[in-house]
Protein backbone atom coordinates (compact mmCIF):
# COMPACT_ATOMS: atom_id res chain seq x y z
CA UNK A 1 0.00 0.00 0.00
CA UNK A 2 1.06 3.80 -0.78
CA UNK A 3 0.80 6.49 1.76
CA UNK A 4 -1.50 7.85 -1.34
CA UNK A 5 -4.11 5.53 -0.79
CA UNK A 6 -4.14 4.90 2.64
CA UNK A 7 -3.63 6.99 5.49
CA UNK A 8 -4.31 5.83 8.98
CA UNK A 9 -4.14 8.12 12.09
CA UNK A 10 -3.98 7.51 15.86
CA UNK A 11 -7.86 8.22 16.58
CA UNK A 12 -8.93 5.46 13.13
CA UNK A 13 -6.85 3.18 15.17
CA UNK A 14 -8.46 3.61 18.55
CA UNK A 15 -11.93 3.76 16.91
CA UNK A 16 -11.57 0.89 14.90
CA UNK A 17 -13.66 -1.80 15.67
CA UNK A 18 -12.59 -5.35 15.09
CA UNK A 19 -16.16 -6.92 15.84
CA UNK A 20 -16.80 -10.28 17.33
CA UNK A 21 -16.12 -13.77 16.18
CA UNK A 22 -16.23 -17.25 18.16
CA UNK A 23 -13.13 -18.07 18.79
CA UNK A 24 -12.33 -14.81 18.21
CA UNK A 25 -8.60 -12.48 19.76
CA UNK A 26 -8.23 -11.81 23.52
CA UNK A 27 -10.24 -7.98 23.85
CA UNK A 28 -8.15 -6.79 26.02
CA UNK A 29 -5.13 -7.46 24.24
CA UNK A 30 -6.65 -6.54 21.26
CA UNK A 31 -7.55 -3.00 23.08
CA UNK A 32 -4.06 -3.06 24.29
CA UNK A 33 -2.19 -3.47 21.21
CA UNK A 34 -4.52 -0.83 19.40
CA UNK A 35 -3.31 1.84 21.91
CA UNK A 36 0.25 1.30 21.40
CA UNK A 37 -0.11 1.07 17.90
CA UNK A 38 -2.65 4.45 17.74
CA UNK A 39 0.37 6.05 20.65
CA UNK A 40 3.15 4.90 18.01
CA UNK A 41 0.96 6.28 15.10
CA UNK A 42 0.91 9.87 17.31
CA UNK A 43 4.80 9.68 18.11
CA UNK A 44 5.60 8.43 14.53
CA UNK A 45 3.26 11.49 12.97
CA UNK A 46 4.32 14.17 15.88
CA UNK A 47 8.03 13.13 14.53
CA UNK A 48 7.16 13.31 10.86
CA UNK A 49 5.48 16.72 11.34
CA UNK A 50 8.46 18.32 13.76
CA UNK A 51 10.48 16.61 10.54
CA UNK A 52 8.45 18.35 7.55
CA UNK A 53 8.80 21.64 9.86
CA UNK A 54 12.43 21.01 10.06
CA UNK A 55 12.33 20.33 6.03
CA UNK A 56 10.42 23.28 5.50
CA UNK A 57 12.87 25.42 7.40
CA UNK A 58 15.89 23.72 5.51
CA UNK A 59 14.23 24.09 2.10
CA UNK A 60 13.76 28.06 3.05
CA UNK A 61 17.55 28.23 4.33
CA UNK A 62 18.51 26.66 1.08
CA UNK A 63 16.06 29.41 -0.88
CA UNK A 64 17.78 32.05 1.04
CA UNK A 65 21.54 30.48 0.44
CA UNK A 66 20.34 29.87 -2.77
CA UNK A 67 19.48 33.69 -3.36
CA UNK A 68 22.52 35.14 -1.42
CA UNK A 69 24.43 32.36 -3.63
CA UNK A 70 22.76 34.35 -6.73
CA UNK A 71 23.32 37.50 -5.19
CA UNK A 72 26.78 36.62 -4.87
CA UNK A 73 27.99 35.57 -8.02
CA UNK A 74 25.69 38.63 -9.15
CA UNK A 75 27.72 41.07 -7.30
CA UNK A 76 31.23 38.83 -7.89
CA UNK A 77 30.35 39.40 -11.58
CA UNK A 78 29.78 42.67 -11.93
CA UNK A 79 32.70 43.32 -9.40
CA UNK A 80 34.76 42.17 -12.59
CA UNK A 81 33.35 43.82 -15.02
CA UNK A 82 33.64 46.84 -12.63
CA UNK A 83 37.08 46.09 -12.47
CA UNK A 84 37.35 45.25 -16.17
CA UNK A 85 36.01 48.35 -16.80
CA UNK A 86 37.99 50.50 -14.26
CA UNK A 87 41.35 49.03 -15.74
CA UNK A 88 39.80 49.77 -19.05
CA UNK A 89 39.51 53.19 -18.24
CA UNK A 90 43.23 53.66 -15.94
CA UNK A 91 44.55 52.20 -18.98
CA UNK A 92 43.29 54.66 -21.76
CA UNK A 93 43.90 57.36 -19.66
CA UNK A 94 47.27 56.39 -18.69
CA UNK A 95 47.81 56.35 -22.33
CA UNK A 96 46.28 60.03 -22.76
CA UNK A 97 48.36 61.30 -19.85
CA UNK A 98 51.59 59.72 -21.90
CA UNK A 99 50.54 61.25 -24.98
CA UNK A 100 50.24 64.49 -23.53
CA UNK A 101 53.47 64.31 -21.37
CA UNK A 102 55.51 63.15 -24.61
CA UNK A 103 53.73 66.27 -26.38
CA UNK A 104 54.82 68.69 -23.57
CA UNK A 105 58.11 66.97 -23.52
CA UNK A 106 58.40 67.18 -27.58
CA UNK A 107 57.38 71.06 -26.80
CA UNK A 108 59.42 71.51 -24.44
CA UNK A 109 62.67 69.94 -26.28
CA UNK A 110 62.00 72.43 -28.77
CA UNK A 111 61.25 75.54 -26.82
CA UNK A 112 64.76 74.44 -25.50
CA UNK A 113 66.26 74.06 -28.83
CA UNK A 114 64.99 77.45 -29.86
CA UNK A 115 66.24 78.54 -27.28
CA UNK A 116 69.68 77.54 -27.66
CA UNK A 117 69.50 78.34 -31.42
CA UNK A 118 68.99 82.03 -29.95
CA UNK A 119 71.57 81.97 -28.09
CA UNK A 120 73.94 80.92 -29.56
CA UNK A 121 73.33 83.37 -32.54
CA UNK A 122 73.15 85.37 -29.63
CA UNK A 123 76.70 84.30 -29.10
CA UNK A 124 77.87 84.44 -32.41
CA UNK A 125 76.88 88.04 -32.77
CA UNK A 126 78.57 89.00 -29.89
CA UNK A 127 81.50 86.77 -31.20
CA UNK A 128 81.32 89.25 -34.30
CA UNK A 129 81.08 92.34 -32.69
CA UNK A 130 84.15 91.78 -30.35
CA UNK A 131 85.97 90.65 -33.54
CA UNK A 132 84.69 94.30 -35.14
CA UNK A 133 85.83 96.10 -32.08
CA UNK A 134 89.39 94.65 -31.41
CA UNK A 135 89.95 95.17 -35.11
CA UNK A 136 88.63 98.67 -34.87
CA UNK A 137 90.39 99.16 -31.36
CA UNK A 138 93.74 98.00 -33.20
CA UNK A 139 93.01 100.49 -36.40
CA UNK A 140 92.76 102.88 -33.74
CA UNK A 141 95.87 102.36 -32.06
CA UNK A 142 97.86 101.25 -34.96
CA UNK A 143 96.66 105.09 -36.57
CA UNK A 144 97.55 106.39 -33.09
CA UNK A 145 100.72 104.87 -32.93
CA UNK A 146 101.67 105.78 -36.55
CA UNK A 147 100.67 109.35 -35.42
CA UNK A 148 102.88 109.10 -32.74
CA UNK A 149 105.79 108.04 -34.60
CA UNK A 150 105.33 110.79 -37.30
CA UNK A 151 104.99 113.16 -34.05
CA UNK A 152 108.11 111.74 -33.03
CA UNK A 153 110.38 112.09 -36.22
CA UNK A 154 108.86 115.19 -37.49
CA UNK A 155 111.27 118.00 -35.80
CA UNK A 156 109.21 120.65 -33.68
CA UNK A 157 107.63 123.42 -35.29
CA UNK A 158 109.40 126.95 -35.21
CA UNK A 159 108.00 129.39 -32.31
CA UNK A 160 106.86 133.18 -33.04
CA UNK A 161 109.28 135.47 -31.87
CA UNK A 162 107.89 136.93 -28.59
CA UNK A 163 107.07 140.34 -29.11
CA UNK A 164 107.24 142.98 -25.85
CA UNK A 165 105.09 145.44 -24.94
CA UNK A 166 102.73 146.16 -27.67
CA UNK A 167 99.96 146.16 -24.66
CA UNK A 168 99.79 142.20 -24.40
CA UNK A 169 100.07 140.81 -21.09
CA UNK A 170 99.30 137.08 -22.21
CA UNK A 171 101.25 134.70 -23.19
CA UNK A 172 100.79 132.13 -25.60
CA UNK A 173 101.27 128.55 -25.05
CA UNK A 174 102.01 125.80 -27.35
CA UNK A 175 100.06 122.60 -27.19
CA UNK A 176 101.98 120.30 -24.67
CA UNK A 177 102.61 117.14 -27.26
CA UNK A 178 104.35 119.60 -29.10
CA UNK A 179 106.95 120.00 -26.15
CA UNK A 180 108.99 116.92 -26.33
CA UNK A 181 110.92 117.90 -23.68
CA UNK A 182 109.15 120.12 -21.98
CA UNK A 183 108.39 124.28 -21.85
CA UNK A 184 111.99 125.08 -21.73
CA UNK A 185 111.21 127.32 -18.70
CA UNK A 186 108.95 129.96 -20.35
CA UNK A 187 106.22 129.32 -17.27
CA UNK A 188 108.97 129.79 -14.72
CA UNK A 189 109.49 133.70 -15.99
Amino acid sequence: MSDDVFHLTPVDVRRFDFGSALRGYDKARVDQFRDQVAEELERLTRANSELEAKAKGFHEQLRAFRERDKALNDALITAQQLRAETREQAEREAQLILREARAEGEKLIEESRRAVRRLEEQVDALERARKSYLAQWRAFTERQASELKIAEESPAPERPARVEGAGSDKKEKAPSWLDAGGNDGDEAK
